[in-house]
């Protein structure tokens, strides 16, 4: 038979299923395993115990966090009592003291430093008339030495009602004048010497009108003395200088100066106040 014709033997196929169940597709692979669920178990535990530890620290730090901020915050009101305390006796001593020099004693310095005043200018009044005489007495003593080898006292004919009148001078000259005719030749004075002199030469007259002439001019003179020294003492320099004067100014000076640190510290004090609120607000929130 030849290799052609014989005959092979059947075979059969055989197919295999693939196809999983539904059961099969969604159930876990080691459920059924009794090692694996003791290390599920074990993690499981393990875990637990851990995230208990975990909640144990973190609760005691939450604690210690809180009692440093509590006693942070606890000092910080304490610090803000004493500083608040401390900045309200400066400003109450502070408002004492300025309401104590400009209430109390300005006013008293004020008073006494008026009544100086009014006294200085008195004072002031009474040497511009003693120049003013001393001027008049010394324009007339150039007048022929009117003022020289003679008894008249001319302080007391010259006074504060007369020393800067023309008239009056001029009278008293005059006066003076007349009464030269009466001295005899060996008592006559330079004055009276070169009133002689004129009146023998006929130039009476004009003797009398130079005499009179130059004793209107020392009364101008003795005015303008007496109005000098009057603005010399009535000058701010002399009366800023007066001792009475000085201590008010230096006691106002001493009270506007405790006002402004008053107002610095109360200021000073708010500013911290706001600072505070707004810490405690945020500490809250």
């Amino acid at each position: 038979m030849s290799p052609i014709n014989r005959k092979l033997p059947s075979l059969k196929a055989t197919t295999t299923s693939r196809v999983l169940s539904e059961c099969d597709l969604y159930m876990p692979k080691y459920d059924n395993d009794a090692d694996m669920k003791s290390v599920k178990e074990n993690f499981d535990r393990q875990t637990s115990e851990r995230f208990e530890e975990y909640d144990e620290r973190m609760k005691d730090k939450r604690q210690k966090r809180k009692e440093e901020r509590d006693k942070n915050i606890q000092g910080i009101i304490e610090k803000d009592k004493m500083d608040k305390s401390l900045a309200e006796k400066v400003e109450k001593g502070c408002l004492r003291c300025g309401c104590g020099l400009g209430g109390g004693v300005a006013p008293f310095v004020g008073l006494f430093g008026g009544l100086a005043v009014n006294e200085l200018k008195k004072a002031a009044a009474a040497a511009a008339t003693e120049a003013g005489i001393k001027e008049a007495i010394k324009g007339l003593g150039k007048i022929y030495a009117i003022t020289e080898g003679t008894a008249i006292k001319w302080t007391e004919i010259i006074h504060a009602g007369n020393y800067n009148h023309k008239m009056s001078l001029i009278t008293i000259v005059n006066s003076v004048n007349s009464t030269c005719e009466e001295v005899a030749a060996s008592e006559r004075t330079l004055f009276c010497k070169a009133s002689y002199s004129f009146t023998e030469s006929g130039r009476r007259t004009i003797f009398t009108q130079t005499i009179s002439e130059m004793a209107g001019n020392a009364a101008e003179d003795a005015g303008k003395a007496a109005s000098g020294k009057l603005a010399e003492m009535t000058s701010v320099g002399t009366i800023c200088s007066n001792p009475v004067v000085i201590s008010a100014i230096v006691v106002v000076i001493i009270a506007v100066i405790l006002l402004i640190i008053y107002l610095i510290l109360r200021y000073s004090r708010k500013q911290k106040m706001n600072k505070k609120d707004q810490y405690t607000k945020l500490l809250n929130e």
